[in-house]
């Protein structure tokens, strides 16, 4: 455990508390009072309350948007299931730059259909909702669907004999047993719209800024360290309390319910409701997910001749200092090195909570494990150049700063991935192999690695997708000479120019495919198909 409290404290803990500090202490002393003085500000102000208003219309419109999906993966079988699952899933390993350009070129200026309606959202909140639901999707059907999967139907029909109505019996007995599920997709759904960047930079405009906009406005902007620190703080005690409640509810959710086999509830579509309600999910999946990620691609082969594909060879000096191709390895490479930091780093923390003498402090440093996933990235890449600045910490010239960050974000996706199948390893193994004179690491490589290997390769994959398509931390940290394809496509997509246009089209379709082959192979690999992602 020591390594992971180690990691989480240099690279994690320390960055973040540097930059508060330098933004709440000065001339020896602590000004707690710029926080109201802050927070009083009128801008301010309306920030969070786009923040916070666009966050409770996200989520209301995913689950909204979603649960008829999660009934259907849960409850009917038919041809092509697990793909069209993996395909839903995409959206969610997708880079928040490939959503918001996929969006931009779906609903912005001379997109989709403002060439043939001459509709533009991009300059309303509703891109950055329809982009939000998009990116959250797989969240609700792959949380409320997997517990729904594993629900005795039989407690509902046995209702329904008894001579309660179809809506009553899913009132009084499936919703109440879905409810944990629910509130957990609710709040992390929630989490992931409140602390959103990439969609809103891209498609928020001058008008529209979240929190983490705002810092990153503030501190790469404006340069005002106070305010960016306030925010901060602000969005660490909201995103603080969001992750307890969603503890409690998986709690609730792991102890509360008796489930049966998944495999055992799914059957074929019957009737014509039923083939209805199938074929409207799938015409959901292919308008909100797919036509984007259509439009993106189309938009990408606009010029003749993959001209956008070939201008990615050359060297614009005024956007790079190396040909923009040159992201495609510097993010692969970024992304191993972060995938390996996070397997050990996790592997070794997920081990430690698994253990029967874990005291209340590493039961405590589970819920902590999660916290840069709503933690300000703009704050911790920031926060490593501030903080990672004197030996034996020098690391601002070092190109590990960027894999160190993607690393961070990783880590929580190892975690729950192995989590659970450490947790089912009988204890009993490990201590007969104890017994008969195997050493610890012995014991780990006999009897927990062969059970957790498929699950170790899925967090893997999970950590690699996920490193991919950071951006947040990378913007500040990337090198100019190493741009990784986040930073790259949002650089192209500062400048004006059909060119810059469409070869951030072309890295976004690359990246794209990328992360989707990712998934894809994670699907393969996964045996238990009723987690949460």
């Amino acid at each position: 455990m020591a390594l992971p409290v180690a990691f989480f404290g240099v690279f994690f803990a320390y960055p973040v508390t540097a930059i508060v500090a330098r933004g709440l202490h000065a001339d020896g002393a602590w000004h707690f009072g710029r926080i109201w003085d802050v927070v009083a500000q009128p801008d301010i102000r309306h920030v969070l309350w786009f923040t916070t208003w666009q966050a409770l219309a996200s989520t209301a419109l995913t689950l909204l948007v979603a649960l008829p999906g999660a009934y259907v993966f849960a409850r009917y079988d038919f041809p092509g299931k697990q793909v069209l699952r993996a395909v839903v899933t995409v959206p969610f390993v997708l880079p928040t730059v490939v959503v918001g350009t996929a969006f931009l070129a779906l609903v912005g200026r001379g997109g989709l259909l403002d060439e043939l309606w001459g509709l533009r959202l991009d300059t309303t909140v509703w891109a950055i909702l329809l982009a939000h639901v998009f990116f959250n999707y797989a969240v609700a059907v792959r949380t409320v669907g997997g517990l729904w999967a594993q629900l005795d139907p039989r407690q509902e029909e046995a209702a329904r004999m008894l001579g309660a109505s179809r809506f009553k019996a899913w009132r009084q007995i499936t919703l109440p047993a879905l409810g944990p599920a629910v509130a957990a997709a609710t709040l992390m759904v929630f989490l992931f719209t409140f602390t959103s960047f990439g969609v809103v930079q891209i498609l928020g405009g001058p008008t529209f800024s979240t929190l983490e906009v705002e810092i990153y406005r503030q501190t790469s902007e404006i340069f005002d360290l106070a305010t960016a620190a306030v925010l901060t703080l602000v969005q660490f005690v909201a995103v603080g309390a969001i992750l307890a409640v969603h503890a409690w509810t998986v709690r609730r959710r792991e102890t509360a319910l008796r489930l049966v086999d998944a495999s055992l509830t799914a059957r074929r579509p019957r009737g014509a409701g039923q083939w209805a309600l199938l074929a409207g999910v799938l015409v959901t999946i292919v308008v909100l997910l797919l036509l984007p990620l259509a439009v993106l691609v189309q938009r990408s082969l606009d010029a003749p001749g993959f001209a956008y594909y070939r201008e990615l060879t050359s060297a614009d000096r005024g956007v790079f200092l190396v040909p923009p191709i040159e992201a495609i390895g510097n993010s692969l490479e970024y992304a191993a090195v972060a995938t390996a930091v996070a397997v050990v780093i996790g592997g070794l923390a997920a081990a430690a909570l698994t253990r029967r003498d874990a005291g209340r402090f590493v039961r405590g440093f589970d819920a902590l494990l999660m916290l840069p996933l709503g933690v300000s990235a703009v704050t911790v890449g920031f926060g490593f150049l501030i903080a990672l600045d004197e030996p034996p910490l020098d690391l601002r010239a070092s190109w590990i700063l960027v894999p160190l960050a993607q690393a961070l974000v990783g880590v929580p996706f190892v975690v729950r991935t192995m989590l659970p199948v450490l947790r089912a390893v009988d204890q009993r193994l490990r201590e007969a192999a104890a017994v008969l004179g195997a050493s610890p690491w012995r014991v780990w490589r006999e009897v927990d690695l062969p059970m957790v290997r498929r699950a170790l390769l899925i967090a893997a994959g999970f950590a690699f997708a996920v490193s991919l398509g950071e951006f947040g931390a990378t913007v500040f940290i990337a090198r100019p000479d190493n741009p990784t394809l986040p930073v790259a496509v949002a650089k192209l997509l500062g400048r004006a120019g059909q060119l810059n246009y469409g070869q951030a089209m072309a890295l976004s379709t690359i990246l794209m495919v990328v992360c989707a082959v990712a998934l894809l192979v994670l699907e393969r690999l996964r045996t238990d198909r009723t987690g949460e992602f």
